[in-house]
């Protein structure tokens, strides 16, 4: 799920209108939200352990994004979610290229990290929930463009 495609309650949700979890719920449950699936290429370059950091290098590209849980959800705070790219900075593969974050109260997490460049034809990121609680999910989230400086990406998390 690396893309929001704009809806009512995705409207809703991002805006701050639902904020009680007793509103948000009912809504997703009965749906059933589906839990995110690992994506092809998504664990290419993935260095397990990598660093809780503040920023990626300088900086310079935003990466955003949210962790709910799978049936219901509901949002998920103190998720770890690890981050990298080919960047201005350095390739996937180096360790400089790597870091990780924890989602806050609302299962929001961001990112600073140097802009995203092509790499293999594409503008890639690689992003990983790599935890114990729930599944792993490795997902590979292309731009629309090597010149966009934002991107937002969405876990659906599912019990491990």
């Amino acid at each position: 799920m690396p893309r929001i495609y704009p809806n009512r309650r995705a409207f809703m949700i991002g805006t701050g209108a639902l904020t009680s979890t007793s509103l948000i719920a009912p809504a997703f449950a009965q749906t059933g939200l589906p839990a995110s699936q690992t994506m092809r290429g998504g664990a290419n370059n993935y260095r397990p352990g990598a660093p809780i950091v503040e920023r990626i290098g300088g900086g310079g590209f935003l990466m955003t994004g949210t962790v709910r849980r799978a049936g219901d959800g509901l949002p998920l705070s103190g998720q770890r979610i690890q981050m990298w790219a080919h960047t201005t900075e350095g390739h996937e593969r180096d360790p400089q290229s790597h870091g990780a974050t924890l989602t806050n109260d609302d299962g929001r997490f961001q990112l600073d990290m140097p802009q995203i460049v092509p790499a293999f034809g594409q503008a890639h990121a690689h992003l990983a929930y790599d935890d114990d609680a729930f599944e792993t999910v490795f997902l590979r989230p292309l731009l629309e463009s090597s010149s966009d400086t934002t991107l937002h990406v969405d876990f659906v998390l599912a019990p491990a």
